[in-house]
């Protein structure tokens, strides 16, 4: 009996860690925007955090972004927008835990929500 149970709740431990403490999602991602209070060409700027909530880091990030315009350049090493998508980091890994920032300007705030990332645990 005591070696079931220790197969038992060696399964279950291994199965938590597989599946349950490192597990990921798009829900783990953040985005959050607030005005800087600086004009650029007579627009608002924008201050954009995207944020890995996750135990484990994000790699292939991808916002959507469609119609995003800007009159304030973005680094490009942060944020690199192809059609209505926008590859963060350059596609590497947000650290766990980590915030990421760039700044945009234009009349309004566009919606940057999550669209797909790569979930890395090791």
């Amino acid at each position: 009996m005591a070696a079931i149970l220790k197969s038992l709740f060696a399964l279950v431990f291994l199965s938590l860690i597989g599946h349950g403490y490192c597990q990921c999602s798009l829900d783990n991602i953040s985005v959050s925007q607030t005005k800087t209070g600086t004009t650029v060409q007579n627009k608002p700027e924008w201050q954009v955090t995207i944020s890995n909530n996750c135990s484990c880091t994000q790699s292939e990030l991808k916002l959507s972004c469609d119609g995003f315009q800007t009159v304030e350049k973005v680094d490009s090493s942060v944020m690199t927008q192809t059609r209505g998508e926008c590859l963060i980091n350059s596609g590497q890994q947000v650290a766990r835990h980590s915030n990421l920032s760039f700044k945009y300007a234009w009349d309004t705030s566009f919606p940057l929500n999550p669209l797909s990332s790569q979930v890395n645990c090791s």
